[in-house]
C-alpha cells in the first residue's frame, strides 16, 4: 500500500462519485470542499499543480519527456517538406474519423445516452447573452478550419495556380462542420451515461478545455465495460489530433519563413537545420508549461494569444483587406481566372458584410462584457497575470498597423497617392470588368479595362502587401 499511496497521492478530500444513492447525493450537494479521484489524479500525480501562476514550482520530468517526444516525431515527420508532411497528414486526420465514429456507436448504446443527447440538441438560450460563449464558438471555427491563423494560406500557396481552391473551401467547411456536429454526438451521449451513473445534472457533469479531455470523459471511459480498451483508443486518438496540429504549424511557419528569405534557405539542408532550430525553441518554451504551475501559463496562452479577440481581430482585418481595400470583385476576378468561373454571389455579400459585421459585433461585445480569466472557474489570476496575457495579445494583433504604416512610409507621394499605391494588384493579376470608377482609395474596384497592352502596363503596377 505505502507504494500505491506514493505513486497516487490523493487527499482527505478525495470522494468516490460512481453509484450514489439519493442520501449521498445530498451530502455530495452540501459539501463544499471535496473532488473526484480523476481530478485529484489530474492535479496531483499528472501535473503536481501549485497554488499558483506565482510558484512555478519544478518541471514534471514525465510531461517533458512526452513533450520531447512529441518534437521529435513532430521533426521527422516533416523535415523532407510539404509532400511528406501531406502523406502522413492523410492518417493522422483520417484515423481520428474511424475513432470517433466507434465512441459514437458505443456511445449512442450506453444507458443515459438519450437524456445527454437532447441536452445537446436543446440548448440553453439564455448562455446567449454570455460573451465567453461567442469567443467560444468564434475561436472553435477559426481554429477548426485554420482561419487568420495563416496555414491554409501557406500551404494552400502550394497548389498548382489552376487548383480549384473554391471547391475545397466549401467541401473543407461541410466537412468540419460534420465533424463538430458528430463530436458533439459523440461527447454528450457518454456525459449523459455518466450523470445517470452519478446521479448529477449534466450541467454539472460537462466541462471543456483540458478538463474534458483529462478528467471527463477518461472517468467516463472507466465506467465502460472493457474501461482499459476504449481508455487506449480515446487517448490514442488525442495524441494523433494534438501531432497532426502540430505538424500543420510548424509547416507553416517553417514555409513562411522561407518565403521570406527564398535565396539563403532554399539550399541544400537550410530547410532541415531552420525546422531544427524552430522545434527547438518551441520544445524550450514549452518546458515553462510542464512545471508544476504551467497550466496556469498554458491556460494564458491558450486564451490570450491563440483564440478569443486576436482571432477575431485578424478576421476583421481579412475581410477588410479583401473585401474592401483589394477588392471583392478584383478578388472575384483573380478566382474565376483560377479555377475557370465566378464563385457563387453570395460569396461577395459574406466577405464585404456579413462576415466582418459578425467578427466586429462578437469583439466589441467580447470587449465590453470581458470576463476574467479563471482557472477551473475558481483560481484568479494576479493583475500582473492579465497583464501579461494581454500584452501578448496585443504584442499579435499590433503588427497588422505597424506593418501599414511602415509600407505607407516607404511609398513616395502624397498620402492619397501612397493609399493607392498600396493597394493596386500586380501586373500579371486579372483586371476587374466593370465599368464604373471611384476617386476613392477604398474603392472595390478601380473599374478601368485597359483597351491596349501599353494602356495595361501604364495602370498595373507592382502591389504591395499590407
Amino acid at each position: 500500500m505505502g507504494i500505491f499511496e506514493h505513486i497516487f497521492v490523493f487527499s482527505e478530500n478525495c470522494m468516490e462519485f460512481t453509484n450514489k444513492d439519493e442520501n449521498w447525493s445530498r451530502i455530495i450537494n452540501h459539501t463544499t470542499n471535496y473532488t473526484s479521484p480523476e481530478l485529484e489524479f489530474w492535479e496531483r500525480r499528472t501535473l503536481g499543480l501549485t497554488g499558483g501562476i506565482e510558484d512555478l514550482g519544478s518541471i514534471r520530468w514525465e510531461l517533458a519527456l512526452c513533450l520531447l517526444l512529441a518534437w521529435i516525431i513532430c521533426y521527422f515527420c516533416i523535415w523532407k517538406g510539404v509532400q511528406s508532411t501531406g502523406k502522413i497528414v492523410y492518417f493522422t486526420s483520417t484515423f481520428p474519423y474511424v475513432m470517433l465514429t466507434i465512441l459514437l456507436i458505443r456511445g449512442v448504446t450506453l444507458p443515459g445516452a438519450y437524456n445527454g443527447i437532447m441536452f445537446y440538441l436543446k440548448p440553453d438560450t439564455s448562455r446567449l447573452k454570455d460573451p465567453q460563449v461567442w469567443i467560444d464558438a468564434g475561436t472553435q471555427i477559426f481554429y477548426s478550419l485554420a482561419i487568420t491563423m495563416g496555414f491554409t494560406i501557406g500551404i494552400g500557396s502550394y497548389n498548382q495556380y489552376k487548383y480549384n481552391c473554391y471547391r475545397d473551401c466549401i467541401v473543407l467547411c461541410l466537412f468540419d462542420s460534420f465533424t463538430s456536429f458528430m463530436g458533439g454526438f459523440a461527447i454528450f451521449s457518454v456525459l449523459g451515461f455518466m450523470a445517470q451513473e452519478q446521479g448529477l445534472p449534466i450541467s454539472e457533469v460537462a466541462e471543456s478545455g483540458p478538463g474534458l479531455a483529462f478528467i471527463v470523459y477518461p472517468k467516463a471511459v472507466t465506467m465502460m465495460p472493457v474501461s482499459q480498451l476504449w481508455s487506449c483508443l480515446f487517448f490514442f486518438m488525442v495524441i494523433l489530433l494534438g501531432l497532426d496540429s502540430q505538424f500543420i504549424y510548424v509547416e507553416a511557419l517553417c514555409l513562411s519563413i522561407i518565403d521570406m528569405y527564398p535565396k539563403v534557405l532554399r539550399k541544400r539542408y537550410r530547410r532541415e537545420i531552420l525546422i531544427l532550430i524552430i522545434c527547438i525553441i518551441c520544445f524550450l518554451i514549452g518546458l515553462v508549461m510542464v512545471t508544476q504551475g504551467g497550466m496556469y501559463i498554458f491556460q494564458l496562452f491558450d486564451y490570450f494569444t491563440s483564440s478569443g479577440i486576436c482571432l477575431l481581430f485578424f478576421g476583421i482585418a481579412e475581410c477588410v483587406c479583401i473585401g474592401w481595400v483589394y477588392g471583392a470583385d478584383r478578388f472575384y476576378d483573380n478566382i474565376q481566372d483560377m479555377i475557370g468561373y465566378r464563385p457563387w454571389p453570395v460569396m461577395k455579400i459574406l466577405w464585404m458584410f456579413v462576415t466582418p459585421a459578425v467578427c466586429v459585433a462578437t469583439f466589441l461585445f467580447s470587449v465590453i462584457k470581458y470576463i476574467p480569466l479563471k482557472y477551473n472557474n475558481l483560481y484568479v489570476y494576479p493583475p500582473w497575470g492579465y497583464a501579461f496575457g494581454w500584452l501578448m495579445s496585443v504584442a499579435s494583433m499590433i503588427c497588422i498597423p505597424l506593418y501599414a504604416i511602415y509600407i505607407l512610409l516607404r511609398t513616395e507621394g502624397s498620402l492619397m497617392e501612397r493609399l493607392r499605391k498600396v493597394v493596386i494588384p500586380a501586373k500579371d493579376l486579372p483586371e476587374p470588368e466593370c465599368t464604373h470608377e471611384s476617386n476613392s482609395w477604398w474603392s472595390i474596384c478601380k473599374k478601368q479595362k485597359p483597351t491596349s497592352p501599353e494602356t495595361s502596363s501604364e495602370t498595373s503596377t507592382q502591389i504591395t502587401s499590407l
